[in-house]
């Protein structure tokens, strides 16, 4: 087995260092160096190799985000893992939008980085518990979006001209009595009706309607 791998690293030094580390395995070698995005995207389009380990900050500071952006639908089969000093759960969940694999923190044992390298290219990556209590947390949180969501599309389908109408005024961040004064009602029948609304919804408090319905960027609905 021999497993080819591109590096990109901005920084001379760590880039060489890493190289002879990468080389000295039995079943690695570097096939490719870049010191930039920009090149990384060259090379990867241009030779052959199973793994791309990426740097994110380099010429700007995705420049390895956006390089993995490039490469991964040109070769859709490459392993891309994120060798990065950051470790921010926004930096993990956009770096692993492009379709990597893995994403491992600089400064970790090297043999765990060649553990990491072989398990991608098996098919069977090994993400850190960090990486993937972040991902997991992001995948719960669209699953619980996607469930407001159908239940909020149901429910919108149910209100009547009317009560739009009021939900619009509620988005415009006026009350009750603004509202009657606005539809020359009485400010009971307004009342009224927005109880009903917060029935449909099953909320007990407008603003719990009116955060939903921005959450979930749904104001247009009502303009």
């Amino acid at each position: 087995m021999n497993i080819r791998i591109l590096v990109a690293e901005d920084n001379e030094i760590l880039r060489e260092d890493l190289c002879q580390q990468l080389n000295s395995q039995p079943d690695f070698s570097v096939t490719g160096e870049a010191p930039s995005g920009a090149r990384a995207v060259e090379l990867a389009l241009a030779e052959d190799f199973d793994v791309i380990l990426l740097d994110i900050e380099m010429e700007s500071i995705q420049a390895g985000i956006d390089a993995a952006a490039r490469i991964h639908p040109q070769r859709p089969q490459a392993r891309i893992i994120y060798l990065t000093a950051h470790d921010n759960d926004d930096m993990i969940l956009t770096a692993m939008a492009t379709g990597a694999v893995d994403y491992f923190v600089k400064g970790s044992d090297n043999e765990l980085l060649f553990r990491h390298i072989r398990m991608a290219y098996a098919g069977t990556p090994i993400m850190s518990a960090h990486t993937q209590e972040v991902m997991l947390r992001e995948y719960s949180r669209l699953r619980r979006n996607e469930t407001s969501l159908l239940y909020f599309v149901n429910t919108l389908a149910s209100l009547t001209p009317t009560e739009r109408e009021l939900i619009r005024y509620l988005l415009q961040g006026l009350n009750a009595r603004q509202i009657s004064e606005i539809r020359v009602v009485g400010l009971d029948t307004v009342k009224g009706q927005i109880h009903r609304i917060r029935e449909k919804f099953g909320c007990t408090r407008t603003k719990e309607i009116v955060a939903h319905i921005r959450d979930l960027g749904l104001e247009h609905l009502f303009r």
